[in-house]
């Protein structure tokens, strides 16, 4: 790689860590040419990015941003897989891609400029999607007013039951 390639690649990096609000460190090492072209098409599917840089290059393009708080992290090959959009996609593709590939570790990251463990990578990919989030809090939302208008149809219901049963006992006895 000469200076320009390197110049273009860590103000690419640049351009990627500024606007990711999610950054996850992978060890690629031992995978296969297919192997990690199948994780670039899932990766790309979610609307992330996958890269593999040299460390050093990593570094140069991480200084002033929340990836610095992870520089531990960068020892031998590392890819970054980043987000600017919703991490729960992208952190699924990862934890699964590892479960199926033994050889493909993920290292830790940053989530809106705070760094995360792989445990917490994990408990990330675990979450249901943004869209069923989104509709358990509309189902609870709704329940509550829903249960509320049943209450005050039920007090009306119970009171012409009531009268009903009274007019229908006078009946019976003739009154």
């Amino acid at each position: 790689m000469n200076r320009t390639e390197k110049e273009q690649t860590v103000a690419q990096l640049v351009d990627v860590l500024k606007t990711a609000n999610a950054v996850f460190v992978t060890d690629f090492k031992g995978l296969r040419v297919d192997q990690l072209s199948d994780l670039r098409r899932k990766i790309g599917g979610t609307g992330a990015k996958y890269q593999v840089a040299k460390n050093t290059l990593i570094k140069r393009a991480a200084q002033g941003t929340a990836v610095e708080k992870v520089f531990d992290l960068l020892a031998g090959n590392n890819a970054l897989s980043t987000t600017d959009t919703d991490p729960v996609p992208l952190a699924k593709v990862l934890v699964e891609f590892a479960k199926a590939n033994e050889k493909f570790v993920v290292k830790g990251g940053v989530l809106e400029n705070k760094p995360v463990t792989p445990q917490q990578i994990k408990a990330i990919a675990d979450l249901p999607s943004r869209e069923v989030l989104l509709a358990t809090l509309l189902g609870t939302m709704n329940a509550v007013p829903t249960g509320f208008v049943r209450v005050l149809a039920a007090l009306p219901q119970g009171l012409m039951t009531a009268l009903s049963a009274i007019r229908d006992q006078k009946e019976s006895n003739g009154e």
